[in-house]
């Protein structure tokens, strides 16, 4: 019985002999890298803008044609204040909506992830490095043709709306424009 004890020892002193440093950094030998110095910085001009409608007209292009077909969101009427959603939107599943998402609100792009565990009335879902409304999202939830996006508290924070195979457009509650796509 004493054997076993001894080896046992033996093993278990080898294994952590294995687990020692045995080499250095090729960085330690090496002087830490002088401080950088300081860049003069150009100094700020000021002056008056002309008054809108006095620049040129030429600098900007032209407006397109009345026949061009052009694409637009939803009246803010529409799905983000609560109403239905275009009759164009696709039909949408919780299940296709879970995942990773690129978000585009307001000009800024974030992400957004949809899993499917319960929270309150809807399922978990965040976002990371959005802004305005986008921020305090918590859950999410399908209803009919539109997605619902709502904050920590359950309020209604966004509703978009399938608009293509992966891509979703709608409105914030406050009325910025949002998209997300994979």
């Amino acid at each position: 019985m004493q054997f076993r004890y001894v080896v046992t020892g033996l093993l278990v002193t080898m294994s952590l002999a294995g687990c020692q440093r045995t080499s250095s950094s090729p960085y330690s030998d090496l002087p830490p890298p002088a401080p950088l110095q300081a860049q003069p910085v150009p100094s700020v001009q000021g002056g008056q803008l002309p008054p809108p409608g006095a620049a040129d007209a030429s600098q900007f292009p032209a407006a397109p044609a009345g026949g061009t077909n052009m694409a637009s969101l939803p009246p803010a009427g529409g799905a983000a204040a609560g109403g239905q959603p275009p009759a164009t939107a696709l039909d949408v599943t919780k299940e296709s909506m879970v995942g990773n998402w690129r978000v585009n609100a307001g000009g800024v792009s974030c992400d957004m992830f949809l899993t499917l565990t319960n929270l309150g009335s809807g399922s978990r879902g965040g976002t990371r490095g959005c802004v305005g409304d986008l921020t305090q999202m918590g859950s999410w939830e399908v209803n009919g043709k539109t997605v619902m996006f709502k904050s920590r508290s359950g309020d209604v924070i966004a509703r978009v709306y399938k608009s293509a195979d992966t891509r979703f457009d709608g409105t914030t509650n406050s009325g910025q424009a949002i998209s997300l796509s994979r």
